[in-house]
């Protein structure tokens, strides 16, 4: 068994602020999403790993009423936590770094999409 996707919601509308957070501050690729699902709203995005193969896919849904996850959340492992720390609060949003070394093995930080939604990010020792 392999792991496809994870969806996190947004309200109607707010895909372009999900684009900045998702897109310019974790540095995923936003990627078109099927015609026939297009009409729903939201926004896709894929990472890729070093061979070009899809790494990780995260699918932003609308939802209504929307309510963000504040303890469900997609978890993702980059090369460089610090750099994506720092884009993120470049991008001008929130990171909690205060369980940075809580979790054996790896090192991680905590942030909320623009939505409310957590999201963690963690980088292997």
């Amino acid at each position: 068994m392999a792991l496809h996707h994870v969806q996190v919601a947004c309200p109607a509308g707010g895909e372009d602020v999900v684009r900045r957070f998702y897109g310019d501050g974790l540095g995923l690729t936003e990627v078109e999403k099927p015609e026939a699902l297009r009409g729903r709203g939201g926004v896709w995005f894929r990472s890729y790993d070093d061979h070009g193969a899809v790494a990780a896919e995260l699918h932003v849904g609308v939802e209504d009423p929307f309510v963000p996850a504040r303890k469900a959340h997609p978890a993702f492992l980059v090369h460089d936590v610090g750099a994506a720390a720092y884009r993120l609060r470049s991008a001008g949003f929130e990171v909690d770094e205060r369980e940075r070394e809580t979790f054996e093995g790896y090192l991680r930080f905590h942030a909320a999409d623009p939505h409310g939604n957590r999201v963690e990010v963690l980088q292997a020792r």
